[in-house]
């Protein structure tokens, strides 16, 4: 696809089609990454989204154990 550069004030922007800003569900704000032969464009996603619902489900699961005891049995406290 061939996208022109556009002025936007005193900087420049691209413009991306409707199609392409839903099927990649672009919000108001992208996460741009750099590679060696160009750009990549990626919808910004908060780093613990889905969080919540994924440890509702783990609960629901019997999922949420704890793996090794908070306390050891020699373990002393002053």
């Amino acid at each position: 696809m061939l996208v022109n550069i556009v002025p936007i004030g005193n900087s420049k922007g691209l413009r991306l089609s409707k199609s392409l800003i839903e099927k990649y569900q672009l919000r108001d704000r992208v996460e741009i990454t750099e590679q060696e032969d160009g750009i990549v464009i990626r919808p910004y996603r908060s780093p613990r989204a889905g969080w919540a619902e994924a440890f509702k489900k783990m609960h629901e699961n019997g999922d949420d154990k704890l793996l090794i005891p908070d306390m050891f049995e020699d373990e002393e406290f002053e």
